[in-house]
């Protein structure tokens, strides 16, 4: 409708890029215009030359066969150009994409944005491939401008993205690496930003992704317009909140419709016990031969082992698989060769759930559950895009189907029910289990897949929220690993919790029920021996809560059957039973044993049911013997020396007067005895004067001791030294020939020695030691020398015939 039969004498944009040779700055100006005031009669326009768009993105649009715009785009475009924040919400393949591009890239062109002005537009994914989707629609449509775009996701290098990161004025990103970004490359700056968008904004808000985004929310500025779409949109107040969203526009364009699915896909679901689902998925697989399909399982595990083994049966129809444990590069390697196949088949996680745009995809096969009704919506949509028609296939096991269906009707899912019988007219039925034994069998990887698989599968079923549609009790676990070719099912511990939690729980519904039915009169209708029963009741009732054995009549002797037959423990009953040998010993116990209390005092049955006697305190029970030692427990037993010591604690210093009374080590005096004795300062004086001069006395008197310590040690080691040269000297004796008298002026005599040493180094000062030699050389010197010399005592010859004597007796002649 024209804008002027509203009263606005504003022409349209169309009339406006009539003539070509308008410039740049005037086709500017106007669409500032077209765009400061809510667009009037948008809701009629059906294409994009209707709405003030640039002429280089209408260029853009029309190259890649982009004219009449969808129902989204025509309700979310007119408010994302004037700049208001969006909640949009519709079907998928509805063209939810150009319903944000659009807006982010006229944003920029309006505002003049260039390369120095840094990071204007930022588009998160919650997935790789949906976020390699958009940047080539964005390349595509926005070829004409000169905006610079990158794709920041990982599996990429990082190094070569940290380079060309700040140069970004549009980034389209997974939430991982950009937050990774935002820490390590420096340079990035995202305080200019515009624009935020979050694609499947549903997926990106969840827990998954929650502390992920709050951290990257904190780095960008909070004057910005925001954009969220998806299929199934949140309308949480926290979520809201969280993006600083200002009077967003909520725009649901399918929100009244009668269903929540595209209208031309048609959805099945039949009800496949879990050991036959791989045998009616290889038959669907070679009925249908020239279908292009994607096959949806709960992990990764499961997507290798079945894409593995169905390779190896040979189905004859190409098979593919992606999943989120691939190399990036592997991923999109995938992609591309899916999106070009014509018949082929794609088994995947919920990677592949979420915006991916397949051409042609004629059938969507859930072969495990999905986790809630979004998530199937989200599945579906990969087949049935915008105009095309589609199948979908979703297998539940019994266990699943009540509370699935139900599910599914909530969100207005319309979902018919597929007969496995009736089915198999046209499917030729062919079991696999054995050619998958054969296979575990022949190869032992492929074994490992199965086991790695079935884990995979029963954890997927455990984790699910939903308790009324998945439960991992109901699955048949050994059926199930035949199916997959397994010897055996795997031992997997939370199964085994999970029954346990469920047989707790029983039990103790079970005693609360038996508790229920325990009425007790009151006292005034009971005789002594009904009030008497009744107690023993509620004693063998509170017992049994306490994980011990019921308890037994005295008059009763317990039978075989009842000592041979064992119950099996509870976790709750464990929990009671177990003791902390630190605190609740095993004497403890007996130490409050009340049966024996009461035999011994005789109250047996005016005794206080609670009451408790500790024989090793004073509470007016029974004493231990005196000198008899306290039981130690088993604990304590095995303690260390040095654990006992950390346990005991310090010692409590005292100290005794003259009359031998203990006192504290510091007492503390009443106030006016000490406000007697002066003000504070003053007797810190004091007191810290009469510790200083004591200190100094007991500082001299310690240096003397020391001293004298020294000298004692000095000498007890001259008078061994002494005493060591006495002894050579008695041993040694060397004879003096023709060696003269010397006297002093004192006229004391004294001899050369041979050895070179003077008589008087033995009278030096004090201080000086000789050399020490061992005792050991001392007297080895001795015997060698009395070996070698000859002692003889003569008087000094004065003739020649005295000198020749002696020469004969020195010879021994």
């Amino acid at each position: 409708m024209p804008a002027h039969k509203n009263g606005d004498n504003r022409p349209p944009a169309s009339t406006v890029r009539k003539d070509k040779k308008i410039p740049e700055k005037q086709e500017l100006k106007q669409l500032d215009e077209r765009c400061k005031h809510p667009i009037i009669g948008a809701d009629s326009f059906q294409q994009f030359d209707e709405l003030p768009i640039s002429s280089k993105t209408l260029s853009g649009l029309k190259r890649a066969n982009f004219i009449k715009m969808t129902d989204i785009q025509r309700k979310a475009l007119p408010l994302g150009l004037c700049g208001k924040d969006i909640l949009g919400a519709a079907k998928t393949g509805s063209g939810k994409t150009l319903a944000f591009l659009v807006p982010l890239i006229e944003m920029l062109y309006r505002q003049k944005w260039g390369p120095m002005d840094g990071l204007g537009a930022l588009v998160i994914s919650p997935t790789r491939e949906l976020a390699v989707q958009i940047f080539e629609v964005l390349r595509k449509i926005g070829r004409e401008h000169s905006f610079s775009a990158g794709l920041i996701i990982g599996g990429k290098d990082l190094k070569i993205e940290r380079g060309l990161i700040a140069k970004m004025n549009i980034l389209v990103c997974t939430p991982g690496r950009l937050l990774q970004h935002m820490d390590q490359s420096a340079g990035f700056d995202c305080d200019n930003l515009q624009m935020l968008v979050l694609d499947e904004a549903d997926r990106i808000l969840d827990m998954g992704f929650k502390k992920t985004l709050n951290a990257i929310i904190e780095n960008l500025p909070k004057q910005r317009q925001t954009m969220l779409f998806s299929a199934t949109q949140t309308k949480s107040i926290k979520d809201l909140a969280r993006l600083s969203l200002k009077d967003p526009e909520y725009v649901a364009v399918h929100e009244k419709a009668e269903h929540a699915t595209p209208k031309n896909l048609s959805q099945y679901y039949m009800v496949v016990p879990l050991p036959q689902k791989l045998d009616v998925l290889f038959n669907f697989i070679k009925s249908h031969l020239t279908a292009k399909a994607i096959v949806f399982l709960s992990s990764c595990k499961q997507v290798r082992f079945v894409f593995e083994t169905f390779c190896k049966l040979h189905p004859g129809v190409p098979l593919l698989h992606l999943h989120g444990k691939q190399k990036q590069q592997k991923r999109a390697e995938t992609y591309a060769k899916f999106a070009a196949q014509k018949a082929a088949y794609l088994f995947c996680t919920d990677i592949a759930a979420r915006g991916l745009d397949f051409a042609a995809v004629n059938w969507v096969i859930q072969l495990d559950c999905p986790e809630d009704p979004e998530t199937y919506i989200h599945r579906v949509g990969r087949t049935a895009r915008y105009e095309a028609s589609g199948q979908a296939m979703l297998m539940l096991c019994p266990s699943e189907e009540a509370g699935m269906v139900k599910a599914l009707e909530r969100v207005r899912v319309p979902i018919q029910e597929v007969k496995l019988k009736q089915d198999a007219k046209d499917v030729k039925k062919e079991p696999i289990q054995k050619q998958m034994q054969r296979l575990c069998f022949n190869d032992p990887e492929v074994k490992y897949l199965g086991q790695k698989a079935f884990i995979s599968y029963m954890r997927s079923v455990y984790l699910q929220k939903d308790k009324t549609i998945f439960d991992v009790n109901a699955l048949p676990a050994e059926e199930f690993a035949s199916a997959l070719g397994l010897p055996g099912a795997p031992r997997i511990k939370f199964v085994e919790k999970s029954k346990a939690k469920n047989a707790a729980r029983g039990s103790q519904a079970k005693m609360d029920e038996d508790e229920a039915l325990l009425g007790l009169a009151s006292d005034e209708d009971m005789g002594e021996e009904e009030e008497a029963e009744e107690k023993s009741k509620v004693k063998a009732l509170e017992k049994k809560k306490r994980g011990k054995k019921e308890a037994v009549p005295e008059a009763e002797e317990p039978t075989a059957d009842s000592a041979t037959t064992k119950q099996p423990m509870s976790k709750i009953e464990k929990m009671f039973n177990r003791k902390n040998q630190s605190v609740l010993a095993e004497h403890y116990t007996k130490l409050v044993d009340h049966e024996t209390d009461r035999k011994a005092t005789g109250d047996d049955e005016e005794e206080d049911f609670w009451t408790i006697k500790r024989v090793d305190h004073d509470l007016g029970g029974e004493e231990l013997p005196e000198g008899e030692p306290l039981p130690i427990s088993k604990r304590q037993q095995k303690m260390s020396k040095i654990e006992k010591l950390k346990n005991k604690g310090r010692g409590h210093k005292l100290v005794f007067d003259e009359d031998g009374e203990a006192h504290e080590l510091y007492e503390l005096e009443d106030e006016a005895g000490f406000l007697a004795k002066g003000d504070a300062k003053s007797q810190q004086k004091a007191y810290l004067e009469k510790e200083r001069v004591t200190m100094e006395a007991a500082d001299v008197e310690d240096k003397t001791i020391s001293k004298e310590k020294k000298r004692e040690k000095k000498a007890k080691q001259r008078e061994r030294e002494r005493d060591m040269m006495n002894d050579s000297d008695e041993e040694e004796t060397v004879a003096t020939l023709g060696t003269p008298d010397y006297s002093d002026d004192d006229g004391d005599a004294y001899s050369h020695s041979d050895n070179g040493s003077d008589g008087e180094d033995m009278d030096q000062d004090e201080e000086e030691t000789p050399k020490k030699r061992g005792w050991w050389q001392d007297k080895a010197d001795a015997e060698e020398a009395k070996k070698k010399r000859k002692v003889v005592e003569v008087d000094e010859p004065q003739t020649l015939e005295d000198q020749e004597a002696l020469a004969l007796r020195l010879l021994g002649l």
